[in-house]
């Protein structure tokens, strides 16, 4: 699980409503259509600026607000490769999880709108290679995360595997 790309930094408190607005929650389960709408309610056409294998970097408090599982899964279809942020809200942590999106908390500060980040969440790194520094080491996820993760989330992971095995 190692990630190349160029990250798009948001702020603190970047709710759930914010990653996909309520407008487009209940008309579609097209979320390649509803990826389109990323982030729109703070920076229009947020889409149009996601390369495949993007990474999307924020503050405090990524994905509060309500617990469907649009939010992490519009993230994945618009091709966003992980999610940074310095702390998550526990249900998006885990609904991400579930869905094959890797989140990852840590300390964001040295990350700018449009660095070159690498990731590799084995060893628990962070590098910027914009500025040529290593952003920071974190714990690595549980063994059984990275296993969904790689599987393209839980569904998957227990379609191979029937059950948990840890």
């Amino acid at each position: 699980m190692i990630f190349d790309g160029k990250a798009h930094k948001f702020g603190d408190n970047i709710n759930t409503d914010y990653i996909i607005s309520g407008k487009y929650k209940f008309k579609s389960l097209d979320f390649k259509e509803m990826a389109k709408h990323l982030l729109e309610d703070i920076y229009p056409n947020f889409y149009e600026r996601i390369t495949p294998g993007d990474i999307l970097v924020a503050g405090k408090n990524f994905g509060c607000g309500s617990s469907r599982e649009q939010a992490p899964l519009v993230i994945k279809y618009a091709g966003i490769s992980v999610v940074l942020a310095k702390s998550f809200s526990r249900i998006f942590f885990r609904n991400a999880i579930n869905v094959g999106l890797p989140v990852v908390e840590c300390n964001t500060d040295l990350i700018d709108d449009g660095n070159i980040l690498h990731i590799d969440l084995y060893k628990g790194e962070i590098y910027n290679k914009s500025k040529n520094l290593k952003v920071e080491l974190f714990s690595s996820l549980p063994e059984i995360m990275l296993k969904i993760l790689q599987e393209g989330g839980l569904v998957e992971y227990l379609k191979k595997e029937g059950t948990f095995k840890i």
